[in-house]
This record gives structure tokens, sequence and C-alpha cells, in this order.
């Protein structure tokens, strides 16, 4: 009786704060016998992509000779890297110093580019140098310009499968995708598309943090369940999707592939979202948290099957072991259905978004969603100062080139690798049968 008491105290507790009980007991419990201490509920892989960091590092160290060839104070202040010229400096830099660790993946990621995107070789080598040094805001402070080319076609790889939509996305760079989530929840509201009591949906199981945001009395949310049961392998079934055809369920949030299932929606379910929503719930807004898209064979997100209805929400943390850096994306289509609806709202929403707005620019009716999202991420008074820091964009850069280089995917491989022989070794060990 005495060990229920003990549990139910918890039993209002995120369950992130009931892990830190659970840890404290297990490494009790691991110094007292010959068990050992595995937290396997951490979404932290204890692997990181190795060659865009040593490129990272060994940039930062050219960044700072141009620097010092600005200025050298003796006092230890340098200037600010100018761009004429930069691209044949760091070319010779890197030939001079083509023995360190980075060198030959620096060179191969600038060629890379320039023939990819046809960049500017000064303006890209630019943009990443100023950027690791970290001397100036974020300009534009959405997204640096020749990162959000690169992140753009990274996306369409990994999250967009084929067919690939036409078009394209409009990105904001941000930190992680716990911030996407966040400030996506507060642009929902802050711009009339979601009110307190409206009715949203969420395909569960689902990570955790979107069940306890929806009741926040910021959003005050009704939530309608759509089950993906595990006895249809997670799956949402047809009973449960025909929830989504009520009208008074104004967005239908997800995370695919699930957290905590690990299993993507499959394309026949993709599928039937997509009809349902182009067929009876064309309004439907969409949010899908894709952040283990990359570990799933040919993985479609539904930013590529239905980009007009969706916000799609990528994270680097797992795919490239970089929790710690904070690099997350927010993908609006540049045709969506939430310019519209903000632009169909009643006369006194619009008018009162203008006054918000307004100190933007001179036309807030033209501002995008996306942009809205920016704005409020720093409450529209320090818009000025918005943006994911420039050191982490050019982290975002080298992790989304170094996958697109890796024609192969030997890397994507080795990934699903140990993750598949990490989850047989458990299965074994514990004697499951499965069917």
């Amino acid at each position: 009786m005495t060990d229920i008491l003990t549990l139910r105290k918890f039993e209002a507790l995120s369950p992130f704060e009931i892990k830190d009980e659970l840890i404290s007991l297990a490494r009790k419990t691991s110094q007292t016998t010959q068990s050992a201490f595995l937290n396997a509920g951490r979404g932290n892989p204890n692997w990181v992509s190795t060659t865009p960091r040593e490129g990272f590092f060994l940039l930062g160290q050219f960044a700072i000779t141009e620097s010092k060839r600005v200025m050298e104070h003796p006092a230890g202040i340098g200037g600010m890297p100018q761009a004429n010229g930069i691209a044949q400096r760091f070319e010779a830099w890197l030939a001079k110093h083509n023995d360190m660790p980075g060198a030959d993946f620096l060179a191969a990621m600038l060629e890379f580019a320039i023939a990819r995107f046809g960049f500017d070789r000064d303006a890209f080598v630019h943009e990443l140098v100023d950027s690791i040094i970290g001397d100036n805001y974020p300009v534009p402070d959405r997204m640096l310009v020749h990162n959000e080319r690169i992140v753009h076609e990274y996306l369409m790889w990994a999250m967009c499968g084929e067919p690939k939509p036409a078009g394209k996305f409009d990105l904001y760079a941000v930190e992680g995708g716990t911030a996407a989530m966040c400030y996506i929840f507060k642009s929902l509201k802050a711009n009339r598309l979601l009110h307190p009591g409206d009715t949203i949906a969420l395909g569960t199981p689902i990570f955790t943090p979107y069940l306890e945001l929806t009741h926040l009395e910021d959003y005050d949310l009704n939530v309608v369940h759509v089950q993906a049961p595990q006895e249809n392998r997670f799956q949402y079934t047809d009973e449960e999707l025909k929830k989504l055809e009520d009208p008074n369920i104004k967005a239908f949030f997800i995370v695919n592939p699930g957290n905590p299932s690990g299993i993507g929606i499959d394309q026949e379910t993709i599928g039937k979202i997509a009809k349902l929503v182009k067929t009876k719930r064309p309004d439907l807004m969409l949010l899908t948290d894709d952040v283990y898209g990359t570990f799933v064979h040919g993985f479609r997100s539904l930013l590529g099957e239905l980009p007009q209805n969706t916000i799609g929400v990528y994270s680097y943390s797992k795919y490239f072991g970089c929790t710690g850096w904070r690099l997350g994306t927010i993908a609006i289509h540049e045709d969506n259905i939430f310019d519209k609806m903000i632009a169909n709202l009643p006369d006194e929403h619009v008018q009162a978004l203008d006054k918000r707005y307004g100190p933007l620019t001179l036309e807030p009716r033209k501002l995008k969603f996306i942009d809205r999202i920016v704005a409020d991420s720093r409450d529209v008074g320090l818009n000025h100062t918005a943006g994911l820091s420039l050191p982490q964009q050019v982290m975002m850069s080298l992790f989304s080139l170094t996958e697109m280089m890796d024609t192969e995917k030997e890397y994507q491989k080795a990934c699903m690798e140990i993750v598949n022989r990490r989850v047989w070794a458990m299965i074994e060990s514990l004697e499951l049968e499965l069917t």
C-alpha cells in the first residue's frame, strides 16, 4: 500500500519529470546489483556525425585568420571578415592545411554547393565565415539566404519523398523542434487561427508535450484523439480518421514517425488522410513533427503530400546526434491555407492584427504567416533581433550538405543498422515473441 501511495503522488507530473525519478531508482539498483544502468528513454542518440563537425571547427580557424587579416589589435581584437576575394583565400588556406581533419570535406563541400546551387563563391564563403564568427545579427531574420537554399534541398530529400511537391517552402531556422512547437502554438493563437475553446485533433500515441501544451491556460483547447492502435501497426484506422470530417476540428497535429511508437505512417494511410483533406476538409490545418523521418526507408511526410495545408517541423537532433546544438526548422509552403485564412478573418480580427504587426511593415496584411511566426517568437517588438544564432546556422548548413554529398547514403544506412541491431538485441534479451 505504501508503494502505491508513493507512486500516486507522481500522477500529476509530466512523464519527463517521472523519468527522473525512475532514473534515480535505477541507478540505486545498479549500484547494489550486477545489473547495468541503461537510459533507453532519452531522445538522444549516443553517437555523433563527425565529418561536418570536423569541417565546422576547421572553418572556425580560417574565420579567425580572416578576422585578424582585417584588424589585429594586440589586446585581442579582430575585425569583421570581408567578402571580396574570400573564396580564393579560403581555398588557398585549405590547400596549405590539407592535412587537418575537415580540410578535404570543406574543399569538397565548397565545390558541391557551388555546382548544386549556383552560388556566388565569395558570397557563400562569406556567409559561412562571418556567421561562424557570429559578429552580426541574423539577416534575414528568418534564415540566412544560402542556408535556406541548402536546408530546403535537404528537407525535400528527408521529408518529402516522391513525387516532390511543386513550388517551394519558406523556412524558419529555430532552436530545435522544441522551439518550433512553442512558436507555432503561439502564432496560431495570436493570428486568430486557434482560439481558447476550439477543438483540435491529436494523432495518438503522441509526444506527450503536445498533450500538455493544448491544456495550458494560454491555449485551453478541446482535444479529440485520433488513435493509431498497436493492433493496426500504429496506423490510423478508417474509423479514427473519420473523426477528422467533423468541421469543428480546426487542426490535426501528428508526430511521424510516431513517438513513442517509432513507426512511420505508411503510404496507404497518408493517401487516406490526403483524400479526406482534399475532398472533405480542405480547411483543416495540419502540423506534422517529423524528427525521426530520416530513420525510415522512403519516408514521406504530410508536408510532401499536402503541402498547402501543412506546417512541417524538423529537428536535426536525432539523425546527426546534436541535441545540444538546438537545430530545427519550421516549413510552410509559399502557397498555403494559413495566409488565406488570415486574409479571410472577420474585420475586427484583421484590424487587431494590423495593429499587432503594423510596426513591422506598412502593409501588415501582406505579411506571410511564417514571418508572423518569426515576429511572434520575439513578441513582435523584438523582431529585429529574431533568428537562430549564426554559428548554429553554419552547423545546419554543414549537416545538410554532408547528407546531400553522401549519394550512396552510407551514413543513413549506418544509423539504421545501429538502431536495428540494438532493437533486436533488446527483443532477444527479453525473450519476446513477435507476431
